[in-house]
């Protein structure tokens, strides 16, 4: 439908406010110079999942002015996949335009605000677990991108199988703060995912990094491993994309979240006399 069809549609109370909103934002395309790049600014309200703005193959310039952009319109954006001899440069730049930096560890993925405030918390909750130290950028893309849709993430890095002791503490402390999905990101033979799937009743989400080498390496052997789990409840992403990982558990949780709010009780007025 155009514009003009939504106004009447909604003008003769065949469209809700609600439903006249969905179908603005999906006209809603914010252009970026001389055809550079065009945002997609209702996407977070459409599918509850912000544009990610890939880093990889483009110039510094145009990231920043994407950047500036986005920020202007929705107070905050995710870059990934920043080339790393760019990186700095770049965050420097935005920080001159008063913009905050969240730069995740071992990544080359960052999170940009307006204030601190950009974000508006969910509720929901997350926990992200990676296999070894080598997996912790991955792991940090799902986390920003998680931040981003307003969840909180219980973050554990380097409790891989070789030492599953490691994983006990995080397991507990996932399991006790009631999180509504977790994001496994493992490479080698990435058995971490089928582990965790084995002992939770969350759905878990297993991210295969390019780590290893020999047979199998640049995360063949890890996704292979994952998608051929007898671990039910895994869901599997493609080979390094922590992005799709963390977007991907921050809807079900954000969803959780929503369904626990609208299924309490409201007190009546009567109640509360």
């Amino acid at each position: 439908m155009d514009l003009k069809t939504i106004l009447e549609k909604f003008a003769k109370g065949e469209l809700a406010l609600e439903d006249v909103h969905k179908q603005i934002s999906i006209h809603s395309i914010e252009h970026v110079g001389n055809n550079i790049a065009k945002l997609d600014i209702g996407r977070d309200f459409r599918k509850g999942v912000p544009e990610v703005v890939l880093g990889e193959g483009k110039y510094s310039r145009d990231i920043v002015r994407i950047v500036l952009s986005a920020v202007k319109i929705k107070g905050n954006v995710v870059v990934s996949r920043i080339r790393r001899d760019e990186l700095s440069k770049i965050c420097k730049t935005l920080k001159n335009k008063n913009l905050h930096i969240q730069v995740g560890r071992s990544s080359t993925t960052i999170l940009v605000k307006a204030n601190l405030d950009a974000n508006q918390h969910s509720g929901g909750k997350i926990g992200i677990l990676s296999a070894g130290t080598s997996d912790m950028g991955v792991a940090e893309e799902a986390r920003l991108v998680a931040e981003a849709m307003g969840c909180d993430a219980i973050t554990y890095y380097d409790v891989g199988i070789a030492g599953l002791h490691r994983l006990l503490p995080a397991m507990q402390e996932m399991i006790s703060a009631d999180v509504g999905a977790i994001v496994v990101v493992a490479g080698m033979e990435g058995a971490l995912a089928s582990v965790v799937s084995s002992m939770v009743n969350v759905p878990v989400i297993g991210v295969p990094t390019s780590v290893g080498y020999g047979f199998g390496s640049a995360g063949i052997a890890a996704l292979s491993c994952m998608l051929q789990s007898c671990a039910l409840g895994l869901a599997v992403v493609n080979i390094d994309n922590g992005v799709g990982a963390g977007a991907f558990a921050a809807l079900i949780a954000n969803r959780t979240t929503r369904n626990l709010f609208e299924a309490k009780p409201h007190k009546s007025e009567d109640t509360k006399k």
